[in-house]
Formats: C-alpha cells, structure tokens, sequence
C-alpha cells in the first residue's frame, strides 16, 4: 500500500527526529456581521449575536443557528479558530433562549388579562424554557388544558373580548383531525387557536438534540409515549423520560420550525395591539 501523501494514523510516536510543530489556533474576537463557518463546514453565516457560551449566526436565507462557543469550533478562510468574546461594551447582545434580546435586569410584568393556553404539563415546560423570559417581559400567563376535548367549554368561561385575547396552542392539528374540528367551533377575533402537526409537543424537539436519528414510528393503539421510550431502548418511565428530552433543549434552534413559528404567533396575537 502507498504511503504518498498524508499519513492517515498520525506520526509514528517512537519515530525518531524532530516532531513537527502544533499549529496554534488564533483566537478571534466576536463582532457583528464577522462571517464564520463552522468546523464541520455545516452552516456559513454572519454573526449577529452571542452570549457567554453561545453565538448566535444567520446564513443568507435568513436562518438562525446557536453554536457552542468551543475551542476551534469555527473556520475563517478554511483556517480553525476560537471565537472568544470581546472586553468591554464591544459585546453583542445578550439573547434569550427564543433568539430575541434579552431584557437585563427587567423585572415580571404585571400579569395580562390575556392568555395562552396549551394541552398540557410538558407543552408548558417546553414554552417555558424557550419563551419563558419573553412571557415574563410581556406579562403573558401560560395555562395548561389537558386536553382539547373541553376547549370551547374553556372559552367560553374565559370570555375572550377586546384586552382580554386568548391564545391556544394545540397538538397534532392537521385537517380532518378533531383538535381541528374543535378548534375550528372556538376561533374567533379574540381567540387564535394555532398548532403543530406532531401527535405530541415531543416531536416538536429536533431529533439531534436529544441524540437520537429520528422520532420513531409507533403502531395505532399503543400509547404513543411509551411507545416512543420502548422503540428507543430507553429503559424509564415516561416522565424520566420527558426530562431527558427537556433537558437536551437549549435555546430555539433545538426545536422544529413547525413550533417555533406558532408560539411567536400566539404571543404576538396576545400581546399586540386591539383595535378600538
């Protein structure tokens, strides 16, 4: 076999002679509109935000990745580097886990007469962790139903009127579906009813971050969730598992964009403007 060209092992360690020297990683400052690529040369894109473990970078298509600020995580003209946060008030600015600016030092608004509503416990922890200090800033409250089947029930003793929205967050709302049939007799111009198309707020969690190739398929007429936990070889309950699964989401970018868009939509409905 030829060994032209580079050695695909590494140097032989009781070779003798002179090692050849470690090429150093310079270390780059973070700026904004600074164009990076990452070392796997999966995503290209301009900074425009960071925070103490994170930057945040958008390509040409207008689309937000966060990437952990590891050491030679990053290439600048084909070459590695650190990215490493600035001295002084050079820094960007501090993002929440949604991707917007974070507020510094801003203290729970007074609690909004509008609402969002959402299925259930585990939809609530996930909003919470992505969106939870953007509802803080804008006074939103987020309540669970457990389940959609008593929803226009639930509307009704809401009484959805002019300052007083309700927003509802809904699982597995595809057409033909009975969320969609419920939702279809509640909506209304104080009531947005918006979901996603998984059977369950699990699904809505990108596959990579939490480790595995994809969310498997679970045959009709076994409990979806632990279903899923059985086909991955996970052995824990449900619950243990929903933690698992909670705790791989850091920020936005760890959640499908089928989500993403629905709960920006739903605050935005309860916190804009209502006309006279």
């Amino acid at each position: 076999m030829s060994n032209k060209g580079t050695d695909r092992y590494g140097r032989d360690v009781l070779a003798t002679g002179p090692r050849p020297k470690r090429r150093e990683v310079r270390e780059v400052p973070l700026s904004r509109d600074l164009v990076v690529e990452t070392a796997e040369e999966t995503f290209c894109g301009a900074v425009v935000a960071w925070d103490k473990a994170t930057v945040t970078l958008e390509d040409r298509a207008a689309r937000r990745r966060v990437f952990g600020l590891a050491p030679a995580a990053f290439l600048i003209d084909g070459r590695p580097v650190t990215l490493v946060r600035p001295d002084g008030a050079s820094r960007g600015p501090l993002r929440s886990a949604s991707g917007s600016i974070a507020v510094r030092g801003a203290r729970a608004r007074t609690a909004r007469e509008s609402r969002i509503y959402v299925e259930g416990a585990h939809d609530a922890e996930l909003v919470e962790k992505v969106w939870g200090h953007d509802l803080r800033v804008e006074g939103v409250a987020v309540e669970f139903l457990e389940g959609v089947d008593d929803l226009p029930a639930i509307v009704a003793e809401f009484a959805p009127g002019p300052g007083r929205r309700l927003g509802v967050l809904v699982d597995h709302l595809v057409p033909g579906s009975k969320e969609s049939r419920i939702a279809a007799r509640v909506r209304g111009g104080d009531v947005l009813v918006a979901g996603h198309p998984y059977v369950d707020v699990w699904q809505a969690v990108r596959p990579r971050a939490v480790g595995i190739a994809r969310w498997p398929e679970v045959p009709r007429g076994v409990p979806w969730k632990e279903g899923v936990v059985d086909a991955l070889g996970w052995r824990m309950e449900t619950g243990e598992a929903w933690r698992r699964i909670l705790g791989s989401v850091r920020s936005y970018a760890d959640l499908e964009p089928s989500l993403l868009g629905r709960v920006e939509e739903l605050i935005d409905f309860v916190t804009g403007p209502h006309p006279a």
